[in-house]
């Protein structure tokens, strides 16, 4: 039977009656894996896991961590647990044996706090995960080698990228030129950073950091501080408060109560006009003496440092001999107690903040009544302990103000204005309230010529240190300043309060999270490129003199601006003879 011919309007009934499937393009990517069953994410698996990288800030004291692409941490914790002690410090044993031994402790105390970060904190798995870690300038080497070593070997993530905390924190900003100011535990870091390359060949440091304030907010408690132990229950009728009313015990101020007191009660006030004027301290007058226990009597402390310097005779009711280190440390602590006084004079006539009030855990002496203790800290201490941070002078010991100035002076001169208009401050210490307003009010000042005090003639200095920077007085401009001044150039209008509204303890660590975001970041190091270095040390054949060593070498291949050769700084200037003559 021969096929009849079809017609187009048979046709058209013909699919009008059978249903078919609507063409439609496909959709790649709608099976959708999360990284994280708390973490909800569009990402897919990359080929060592997701693409979501881990954060890490390891400070000496406080840890940020987090995943990247995101705002702010997920955890920001004590590196040592619920003490608040730094887990290193800026000291190391000499004995190699006492070295190895601080370093097995260091490397214990680092693995479980590593491991609490991803099984606790973030709730994921290091094997799937490629780690960020922020790199403060001076860290260690052996801590370094020390969180690689526990990444890698312990955990085993996949790669860990070394990144400078000062580039993160501009990145943060928006920026990838300017210069930074790392204010942190331990110590005060600046560091001019040129089209995303530090300049670590032009780095300055102070000892003028947190832990400076604290020590120093400790002395002046201890001295000018009150305390009011708890009533006792007694039969009789109660001793007013104003009669029980002694000195601060030296055991009740510890760190966790000075972390408290540093955070919620102090601030920075505006510069005193006397400080242009008033000698710096002596070297006797220095803070670095012990504060002054809070009775008479020695303390423990003060009795095991004299104990273990001089052998002191058995007691005996005919000895007439004095014993020179206690009359020494006592001429130190009434020179102190001399010096803190001076300064309570100055404070208080430029202060103007009220007394506070906190409720403390009493001190074991004083555990006859229930409740707790009450300490009364001064306005004056309160608004006036961070000038501490702003005094210089000192050749070991300079200001924070002066640390930027000094970093501005090694840089070459085609670059100053650019980085001076466009310096951030970062870190914990700037957390404090007026900080940085402060700090560029005395930027300004250090820079700025002597002004004329009425009919008396100018006061010349004899050394003008910072007379070459007084040109960049209209171009210094803070972008995280909440309070700029009117700026008076358009290089310091344009960058003036202009950074995004993140705080200065978490900008290292949110320009840490954009870098992973980006797939951009410092030296990237494999775990493979790990556990070859791992193979070779073990041959007896090529570590035969890593091998009789107690301290585990570091490994070389990690990147460290200190091994590298620096370049050096700017070239002189030719003197004004050099030019006439030409």
């Amino acid at each position: 039977m021969a096929a009849q011919p079809s017609t187009p309007g048979r046709e058209s009934a013909r699919s009008a009656a059978v249903p078919s499937t609507p063409a439609t393009s496909r959709v790649a990517g709608t099976h959708i894996i999360q990284s994280s069953p708390h973490y909800t994410t569009t990402r897919r698996h990359a080929l060592y896991g997701t693409e979501d990288r881990i954060v890490i800030d390891p400070g000496s004291r406080i840890w940020k961590v987090g995943f990247s692409g995101e705002g702010k941490p997920r955890d920001v914790f004590y590196a040592d647990g619920a003490t608040g002690d730094a887990l290193w410090g800026l000291d190391r044993a000499t004995d190699p044996v006492q070295r190895a031994e601080e370093d097995t402790i260091l490397q214990v105390k680092l693995e479980a706090r590593l491991r609490s970060v991803f099984h606790d904190s973030l709730l994921t798995d290091p094997k799937s995960r490629k780690v960020i870690l922020v790199e403060h300038p001076f860290l260690p080497l052996h801590i370094k080698d020390i969180l690689a070593r526990v990444l890698f070997q312990n955990l085993q993530v996949p790669s860990i990228s070394f990144a400078s905390s000062h580039l993160l924190a501009l990145f943060a900003s928006g920026r990838i030129t300017g210069l930074v100011l790392d204010s942190g535990h331990h110590e005060s870091v600046a560091i001019p950073i040129f089209a995303s390359r530090p300049l670590y060949s032009y780095i300055q440091t102070t000892p003028l950091a947190g832990s400076r304030l604290t020590s120093h907010l400790r002395a002046l408690l201890l001295v000018f501080g009150t305390y009011i132990p708890p009533p006792a229950i007694t039969g009789a009728v109660n001793v007013p408060a104003a009669n029980r009313t002694t000195r601060i015990p030296e055991e009740v101020l510890t760190d966790a109560i000075m972390e408290e007191i540093k955070t919620r009660c102090c601030f920075v006030g505006s510069a005193m006009e006397s400080s242009l004027v008033e000698p710096q301290a002596s070297a006797d007058d220095s803070f670095e003496m012990e504060v002054p226990p809070s009775d008479t009597t020695m303390s423990e402390s003060d009795f095991s440092h004299i104990s273990s310097t001089v052998s002191s005779p058995p007691p005996s009711d005919f000895s007439v001999v004095s014993n020179p280190v206690q009359g020494q440390r006592e001429r130190e602590r009434q020179q102190q107690e001399n010096h803190l006084q001076s300064l309570s004079t100055l404070y208080k006539r430029y202060s103007s903040a009220t007394d506070l009030q906190m409720r403390i855990p009493p001190a074991s002496t004083h555990q006859a009544g229930p409740g707790r203790a009450t300490l009364i800290i001064p306005g004056w201490i309160r608004e006036r302990a961070a000038e501490v941070l702003f005094e210089g002078g000192d050749v070991d010991e300079t200001s924070v103000a002066e640390v930027i100035l000094d970093a501005l002076l090694k840089v070459p001169m085609d670059l100053r204005k650019t980085l001076a208009s466009s310096i951030l401050i970062v870190g914990g210490t700037p957390m404090l309230p007026g900080f940085i307003t402060r700090l560029h009010a005395e930027l300004l000042r250090a820079v700025s010529p002597p002004q004329q005090q009425g009919d008396a003639p100018v006061p010349t200095r004899k050394y003008d240190r910072y007379a070459s920077l007084r040109p960049l007085i209209p171009y210094i401009a803070i972008m995280n300043n909440p309070a700029p001044p009117a700026p008076a150039s358009d290089r310091a209008r344009a960058s003036a309060g202009k950074a995004p509204a993140f705080t200065p303890a978490t900008l290292a660590w949110v320009g840490g999270s954009l870098a992973g975001a980006l797939k951009t970041g410092g030296a990237e190091v494999a775990r493979e490129r790990w556990d070859e270095s791992e193979l070779a040390e073990r041959d007896p054949d090529e570590s035969m003199d890593i091998s009789m060593s107690p301290e585990k070498p570091t490994k070389m291949f990690l990147p460290d601006w200190t091994r590298s050769p620096l370049p050096g700084g700017a070239p002189s200037a030719r003197p004004a003879e050099a030019f006439q003559s030409v």
